[in-house]
């Protein structure tokens, strides 16, 4: 299989660790391309629509996207314990920390068009500050409510890989007050998965 993949994509690193988690990475043949919404990759939109990584090329098979697809998909080709949570209270759990992970990093794409992405004379302010605010309202609910239990599920990998993106971005800092996040981030960032998979490049436009 082949992993169309961004160095700087949150998303496709969270792909990839999830595959290094479930210990088939291997399986994988990482293909870096640049993509951005104002410089079209014809190599990604022949494979996906939105011209989007990642995207999970499978021989026979049609392209699997996005993160989150691809995940599930991952969960169904090892035999150990599952990621993402058959069923019960478990799952709703584990997907709604990965959906409050898409959201951070919807926020966080948006606070960067309105700081150093979009022309100056055309970034919104009060736009900027609406999405940092959620921003840290949802550092503040985590701090709250992260369950930091050691048996990781795909929440764990989505937040983890966005708050490192948040954090290699240097957009508003998650650990500020938030001790226990802070903590739960850092013991995870020591994992190996995330430690092959680290982050670098900059958005081309």
């Amino acid at each position: 299989m082949k992993l169309l993949y961004q160095t700087h994509s949150p998303y496709a690193r969270k792909a990839l660790v999830f595959a290094h988690e479930v210990g088939i990475a291997d399986r994988l043949e990482v293909v870096h391309h640049e993509t951005s919404p104002t410089r079209r990759n014809e190599a990604v939109f022949a494979e996906n629509p939105l011209g989007k990584v990642p995207v999970l090329i499978r021989p026979g098979l049609t392209p699997i996207f996005d993160s989150d697809v691809i995940c599930a998909y991952l969960d169904t080709l090892h035999d150990g314990r599952k990621l993402v949570p058959p069923d019960g209270e478990a799952r709703w759990q584990a997907l709604r920390i990965q959906a409050v992970a898409q959201g951070l990093g919807d926020a966080g794409i948006a606070v960067r068009w309105e700081t150093v992405r979009r022309p100056e004379a055309l970034r919104f302010p009060p736009l900027r500050d609406g999405y940092t605010a959620k921003l840290i309202a949802s550092y503040d609910w985590l701090e709250r409510t992260l369950d930091i239990s050691p048996a990781i599920h795909i929440g764990h990998v989505a937040l983890a890989t966005m708050l490192g993106w948040l954090e290699f971005r240097e957009l508003p800092s998650f650990r500020d007050g938030r001790p226990r996040l802070a903590a739960w981030f850092d013991a995870f960032d020591a994992r190996p998965s995330m430690r092959a998979t680290p982050l670098s490049g900059e958005t081309h436009d």
